[in-house]
């Protein structure tokens, strides 16, 4: 409590020289949305939020290959961690708060698409790959654990919101190349009917990349379309979005390996995951009268997600000192030369004598749903008040198969299958999510300073698992109850959230606000939560005991203020709290288990300020986040140095891993000449801790490292307008080519530093490594129609 009110001082004192000012990379909003639907809106000095905005032409400036990319070059208080190496797969933390595209990956966001959250019902993540860039109009990511945005909202949420032909008319078409043979060709077409009554939009995007590591090939594939009507009283949208993707994400390597082999390296292949995606819309508005909206979607979406993952095998045994085995004995009791040699025969206990496994899975989600709003703008005791209230429900499918197969690593660390099969490692089960939610806000103008906002959201979620395996190995499974997955499982919770904005002068806005959030446990969480039967991250499975809802409180203070003429600063200052958080507790290896671990706190400062002079623009911003465990716990943990007995002690105030405590962005941007526009943006991170030093007390040996250093990334981009349709641009991303990491975790590996096959396994620390400097041109065909507002 101590840091929070030296951070709320420093903001106070921010303020005590300001007024007035819009977001950070986006200039004025007249109107903002507040919930995920289209409502009526409100302006940004009667809504008690640190609202961050974006426009499409801010992506197109600065050639973001996805949102997270623009979000982590832009937005205070955003950072990622490429723990995949691939620019489509980033998890992206937002004031210490998650969202992975990853199985079994933190989660603590929700990300809509014109109200349908896009978060996946399996594990709740969000795959960056299936949102198309091109197609996004604008977006807003709403700070705190808002609970209009419903569950999983701990963080913070992310309202994205599509183009239409009445927004985007015209036709725009463009082509570029460069680093990593990535080719990249992209086109999007709007109109309106003569009669104004009909607009059509389509877009469409292709990717293709090599890679700039080794085996790291990418293919992205989207389509986006959208067909409108309107009348004066009434609009309806059909929107589809489609796509079908191969990745590759070869993941974090060892730190020797990566210098022994060169940062272009990877541990084992392949890692692997293709997307084949499709999100169909139905959404509508009609104004019941002039003050009074009714708005709401019907929506179905479908993702067969399919994975490979070849990795070195945590049960090989390595002990030098067996070495009587022959064949047929106990792997126990052979050499490693001996134990590849039973694995290349087919031999039994493949587990233990074989160093290569490949697990491959495949994910189908099928997912119903539909919301509704009632927006009226009146008055309420003769004062300004709008409110709304709705509800909805979501029907989510999911079957999950998983199979191992144990091999021989190759020369370039490839798994071979030998199809050695075994049936305790085999996953098939199926969930069903049913979420029914109500809502209301309301808004009130106590005076022409002072606004009031008071909001609630009713949740109730139904979670049943079935395990499908377990009827056709009932002798192996259901005699054991670690390894069945079955279980019902219900949540329900009322959020509040309240919130006060104070106005003093035309160029000053204050803001308080109180909130409440939860995440309901995912269906992977609860079939990997048995401490006896710990299951290989991200993808086994065993028993589901009962894990409680992570419930977060979140208090916010900041404002907006005009220091001068364009020169404009917001801040804000936050703590929030979770409780019964949950987090995949490691084992032994990739092997671990998700659990409640108590209550863990984010306590944190954004300020940004920004301004322009004739043709020059820029915009700074900085964020600290203090995230921490406030709960004492003990982990297990064979790796670090501060262990006892193969675990560590965690206590109040040791630091959350994987998280930058302090952060720095600049984005520059300079009009050379009116056609000649030249930009760059500067991102300064500070270390972090990797996984498996929670406790923070890890002392560094040589290739086991407890942090992952601070780095500074310089990308420069410009664009030049030949004349009134053709451009060309460029961007070279990492410009000084800085070798940096952004996440890493402590564990053991079987492979020595030059990829071979070790005698034993080893402590080592495994990294992220960044990307190096690349750079790529192309050329942009516009014609008819401005973007509209």
């Amino acid at each position: 409590m101590r840091n929070y009110s030296q951070i709320s001082l420093l903001l106070a004192s921010l303020f005590s020289f300001a007024t007035y000012a819009a977001d950070l990379t986006t200039g004025k909003i007249e109107v903002l949305s507040i919930t995920p639907l289209e409502g009526i809106g409100l302006p940004p000095d009667r809504i008690p939020s640190s609202m961050q905005n974006i426009q499409s032409k801010d992506l197109r400036a600065q050639q973001s290959t996805t949102i997270a990319d623009f979000m982590n070059n832009n937005l205070t208080g955003v950072s990622v961690n490429d723990t995949q190496n691939n620019p489509y797969q980033p998890d992206v933390t937002y004031r210490g708060y998650s969202v992975s595209p990853i199985l079994g990956g933190q989660t603590g966001m929700s990300v809509y698409i014109d109200g349908v959250r896009v978060n996946d019902a399996f594990g709740d993540g969000v795959s960056w790959d299936l949102i198309p860039t091109n197609s996004i109009k604008g977006v807003s990511l709403m700070p705190g654990s808002n609970p209009i945005f419903g569950y999983n909202t701990l963080g913070g949420a992310l309202s994205i919101q599509t183009k239409s032909g009445r927004t985007n008319p015209g036709v725009k078409a463009e082509v570029s190349a460069g680093s990593w043979g990535r080719k990249v060709e992209s086109a999007e077409f709007g109109g309106i009917s003569k009669d104004g009554a009909i607009d059509y939009f389509i877009s469409a995007n292709l990717f293709n990349e090599e890679g700039w590591r080794d085996a790291s090939n990418s293919a992205v594939r989207q389509v986006f379309g959208k067909l409108g009507w309107e009348n004066n009283t009434t609009k309806l949208n059909l929107s589809f979005t489609g796509a079908n993707n191969e990745l590759t994400g070869n993941g974090l390597i060892p730190v020797d390996m990566l210098s022994n082999l060169g940062r272009d390296s990877i541990y084992t292949k392949p890692d692997s995951t293709n997307n084949n995606y499709g999100l169909l819309n139905l959404s509508a508005s009609h104004w019941l009268s002039e003050k009074t909206m009714l708005s709401g979607n019907v929506y179905y979406k479908y993702n067969e997600r399919s994975s490979i993952n070849g990795d070195a095998n945590d049960g090989f045994d390595t002990n030098p000192s067996h070495s009587s085995h022959t064949a047929g004995q106990s792997a126990e009791d052979g050499t490693v030369a001996q134990n590849l040699t039973n694995c290349r025969a087919g031999i039994l206990d493949a587990d233990e004598h074989c160093d290569g496994a490949s697990t491959s899975t495949k994910t189908r989600q099928r997912t119903l749903g539909f919301s509704g709003q009632l927006t009226m703008d009146n008055t309420l005791f003769n004062k300004p008040n709008q409110f709304i209230f709705g509800g909805g429900f979501e029907r989510a499918k999911v079957h999950f198969n998983k199979d191992l197969q144990y091999g021989v690593l190759n020369a370039e660390r490839g798994v071979d299958n030998l199809w050695l099969m075994t049936g305790s490692d085999k996953v098939d089960m199926k969930s069903f999510n049913n979420t029914y939610s109500l809502f209301a806000s309301n808004n009130i103008e106590l005076s022409e300073k002072l606004n009031l906002t008071a909001s609630g959201r009713y949740n109730y979620t139904s979670l049943d698992l079935r395990d499908l395996y377990n009827a056709t190995l009932v002798a192996q499974r259901s005699s054991n109850s670690k390894y069945n997955v079955s279980g019902d499982h219900t949540y329900a919770r009322f959020n509040p959230s309240i919130g006060l904005n104070f106005n003093p002068t035309k160029t000053l806005s204050l803001f308080t606000s109180y909130n409440e959030g939860t995440r309901t446990p995912t269906a992977l969480e609860l079939g990997c939560a048995n401490p006896v039967a710990p299951c290989k991250y991200p993808n086994q499975m065993a028993a589901d005991p009962h894990l409680k809802q992570v419930v977060a409180k979140t208090y916010e203070i900041g404002g907006q203020t005009l220091l001068a003429n364009n020169l404009k600063l917001n801040a804000s200052v936050y703590r929030s709290e979770n409780n019964n958080d949950i987090q995949f507790v490691y084992a032994s290896g990739s092997l671990g288990y998700f659990n409640n671990v108590g209550k863990t706190r984010r306590i944190g400062l954004d300020t940004s300020l920004s301004g322009s002079y004739n043709d020059f623009n820029w915009a700074a911003g900085y964020s600290y986040v203090e995230a921490t465990y406030q709960s004492d716990l003990t982990l297990p943990n064979q790796v670090n140095s501060s262990g006892t007995g193969s675990v560590i002690s965690v206590t109040k105030g040791d630091y959350l891993p994987n998280i930058p405590k302090h952060q720095f962005k600049l984005r520059l941007d300079y009009n050379i000449i009116p056609s000649w526009n030249v930009g760059t943006n500067i991102n300064v991170f500070s270390d972090r801790f990797m996984m498996g030093n929670e406790n923070n007390e890890h002392t560094d040996n040589g290739v086991l490292k407890g942090k992952t250093p601070g780095y500074t990334v310089v990308n420069i981009d410009t664009n030049y307008k030949i004349d009134s349709s053709w451009s060309l641009f460029g961007k070279v991303s990492n410009l000084f080519d800085k070798d940096y990491t952004n996440g890493g975790r402590m564990g053991q590996s079987i492979l020595d530093a030059s990829g071979a096959t070790a005698e034993s396994a080893r402590d080592v620390s495994f990294i992220a490594p960044g990307a190096p400097r690349a750079g790529w041109i192309g050329v942009r065909y516009e014609f008819g129609g401005n973007e509209k507002k």
